[in-house]
């Protein structure tokens, strides 16, 4: 591969010293574009002065061998003004100093309270799980104004500056870097509840029951939410859980020797009062997590893996946390959006009728039509890819095996140090379809990329242990650390990752070949080949700081929206790239199209290969509820071939009229095919908003988003859906 980050013109490099002192490569495309708009496309008049203008710059360069910010702007100004070009030349000037203005703006605390008391949709609605009207989410809303723009001044000018134009996405500003927090972990439960630990006051001794572990549990993701910002995840519950629903059991035989003569009679009575006590706990365990609020005013962002146990109680575990979620959460069985339900799925285990645990996907698949959880892992695909088997932290990322100097295989205790998001779409609309020029701009970008992520991970690296002391000093990162000791020891050898991530790959070869790209094998190279770059990088980052960059398929929750709504307002409205106000996600197939689910399965498959550090595939399908063999054909056409994928289906549900199915899309929310309601208090809407569930109709998304949503077409057609049923 050519040196990253080189480019050459006739041998000679160009350089802009921006206003910071940092060294940019120039390009005459990018300024173009940004006069575009004001030239009102004249094509003779944009070349013209693209003439004027290069033929300044290379009079600078060969005079002072560089050329600064102030210098460049001066030399547009000039170049329009010479050019006849005056009205253009006044409309740069107030372009430059809106974008000053906005740059100051971003920084003024008060400016940005004022959009969040004027309720601006972008504040608001970032994040489809916190309930604006809530005084607890209203409370955080506004720290997480405060922090963004003390954030902004912390960040070095370059990537503060870079984030704001949309060119990169230093994702959760509202937390990071004013606090040095930490991003996804997989807690490791099974130390904490063996050796103990403290919340808050209170020391908290081994549990005697499922019904106490479960209990604890809640109190770990409470606080374990409260300490860092992105998802937890409880992996192996069926498993962790068994010791103690064997602790129930136990008690119960004790009590049936002392009642019971028959021991196949004791036998059944004590099994059949721990499964009763298994459902219990694993139903208080839905209710409390869906009735916790953290700190930052919304419910945790809480997954559950399971699916791997073969023993009767880990298997009684699987099927109540299923006919847990079946079942629904009040008098009207409403869906539960929290935790995601991750189910393991393995040959020789459940996959195939003959399997011992094949009961239990059968009750999975029931599951996911009802309920579109649980997603499923395949365990034999995520160990190629990954390296080990380990549920993801939160919703898609994933940690790639790790050994402690033991030699112990270690995934719980670990943990996400953050993500910063590519804007690849933006950086194919300023190539303006030259390959050359979007490689070079795509290779100055990731400088910017990895300034950021190591500024990053070196503020989370600043945290003292008392900071979070659930996460460092009580266990849920595994290794409990003393006041003295430096939270770096958790982080460094490539135990954490640190997050390179992407968006829009469809839009990115939809601006060089076109909207319908997908049967195209140079286009496809070419996404593959933008994946590859990133892992190469990654690798690279990771020898040189001994932290483990990976590559991340974002998900995109506002981002979708953002970077779409930027590159809309610089370049215009652009055909299947801008005009449809979101970007796709990662390598997603175009979510307007309807492949078939073994269509869309195949297209997306290869991808995860470069960019195992977080990913998932979803597939559309109609109601699903009557036919889940539909489902297994999916599931099992995936198991070789993909690691992760979710289920799409409607379950929209109304207590009106009775309707259930696919709520129709409006520009404020759904409403009912049927009797058109749409009072989120007598219906339940439920859409996958990224890899997370969400309840639109209560909790509004970005606009982006809902957009996106409303786009989806079902990966089924009804003919095969009939045919398969």
């Amino acid at each position: 591969m050519e040196e990253l980050g080189s480019r050459h013109r006739n041998d000679v490099q160009y350089y802009v010293i921006k206003r910071d002192g940092k060294k940019q490569l120039y390009s005459t495309n990018k300024l173009i574009l940004s006069l575009s708009k004001l030239l009102k496309e004249d094509k003779k008049a944009i070349e013209k002065i693209k003439m004027i203008i290069e033929k300044e710059v290379e009079f600078l360069v060969k005079e002072q061998g560089k050329i600064s910010a102030v210098q460049l702007s001066t030399i547009i100004c000039t170049s329009l003004e010479n050019g006849g070009f005056k009205d253009a030349r006044g409309s740069y000037e107030k372009f430059q100093r809106d974008k000053q203005q906005n740059f100051d703006n971003n920084r003024n605390v008060q400016y940005k309270i004022a959009e969040l008391e004027a309720k601006e949709a972008t504040v608001v609605n970032e994040n489809a799980n916190k309930d604006s009207r809530i005084f607890n989410t209203q409370r955080d809303l506004t720290a997480g104004v405060v922090s963004k723009t003390m954030g902004l001044k912390r960040l070095p000018d370059h990537v503060a500056k870079a984030h704001e134009k949309g060119d990169i996405h230093y994702h959760d500003l509202d937390y990071t870097p004013y606090l040095p927090m930490t991003n996804c972990c997989l807690i490791d439960f099974q130390t904490m509840f063996e050796k103990g630990f403290y919340i808050g006051n209170a020391e908290v001794e081994s549990p005697k029951s499922i019904q106490t572990a479960t209990a604890q549990t809640a109190q770990i993701i409470a606080n374990v939410a409260s300490s860092q910002y992105g998802g937890c995840t409880f992996d192996r519950i069926d498993e962790v859980l068994a010791p103690f629903a064997r602790l129930n059991y136990e008690k119960h035989l004790n009590t049936a020797t002392k009642w019971i003569d028959d021991p196949e009679q004791r036998e059944l009575f004590s099994r059949e009062r721990t499964k009763k006590d298994i459902y219990d706990a694993m139903q208080s365990l839905e209710y409390e997590i869906n009735t916790l609020y953290t700190s930052q005013g919304q419910t945790p962002f809480t997954s559950i893996g399971f699916g791997l146990g073969t023993n009767w109680i880990e298997k009684e575990i699987q099927k109540a946390i299923l006919n847990v979620r079946i079942k629904g959460l009040g008098k009207e069985k409403r869906t539960a959006i929290f935790p995601k339900l991750i189910f393991s799925l393995k040959t020789e285990l459940n996959l195939k009728p003959e399997d011992p645990n094949y009961d239990i996907k059968v009750l999975a698949l029931e599951c996911s039509t009802k309920r579109m959880y649980p997603d499923v892992l395949n365990y034999d695909k995520l160990v190629e890819l990954t390296g080990s088997f380990k549920a993801p932290m939160g919703c898609r990322s994933f940690l790639q095996a790790w050994q402690d100097t033991k030699g112990n295989e270690i995934s719980a205790g670990r943990m996400n140090l953050g993500v910063v998001s590519l804007n690849i779409p933006r950086i194919s609309l300023e190539a303006e379809g030259n390959r050359e020029e979007f490689w070079t701009l795509f290779d100055e970008k990731m400088k910017i990329m990895h300034d950021a992520l190591v500024f990053k991970a070196e503020r989370v690296m600043e945290a003292q242990p008392e900071n979070a002391p659930i996460l460092y000093k009580y266990g849920a990162f595994k290794d409990r650390l003393d006041a003295d000791d430096k939270v770096k020891s958790l982080f460094i050898n490539r135990r954490a990752t640190v997050s390179i991530g992407y968006i829009g790959l469809y839009e990115t070869a939809t601006a060089f070949f076109g909207p319908d790209w997908e049967n195209n094998n140079r286009a496809k190279t070419f996404t593959f080949d933008i994946v590859k770059r990133l892992k190469t990088y990654a690798e690279r980052w990771s020898i040189e700081t001994d932290l483990h960059f990976s590559v991340y398929s974002t998900p995109s929750e506002s981002l979708t929206d953002r970077f779409c709504r930027l590159d809309k307002k610089k370049f215009g409205r652009i055909k299947d790239v801008t005009d449809k106000d979101y970007y796709t996600n990662s390598f997603h197939y175009d979510v307007r199209k309807n492949p078939t689910p073994f269509e869309k399965i195949d297209f997306e498959k290869d991808y995860p290969r470069y960019s195992s550090g977080g990913f998932i595939h979803y597939c559309e399908y109609p109601k699903l509820q009557s036919n889940p063999k539909a489902l297994e054909a999916v599931w099992d056409y995936a198991y070789p071939r993909i690691a992760y994928l979710g289920t799409n289906t409607p379950i929209d549900h109304c207590y009106q009229c009775g309707f259930e199915g696919d709520f129709h899309p409006t520009a404020h929310g759904f409403k009912c095919p049927q009797c058109k309601n749409t009072d989120p208090e007598t219906c339940d809407v439920v859409k996958r908003t990224c890899g997370y569930l969400g309840n639109p109709q209560k909790r509004p998304m970005i606009a982006g988003r809902h957009k996106e949503i409303a786009s989806r077409v079902k990966h089924m057609k009804r003919s095969e859906y009939n045919e398969s049923n």
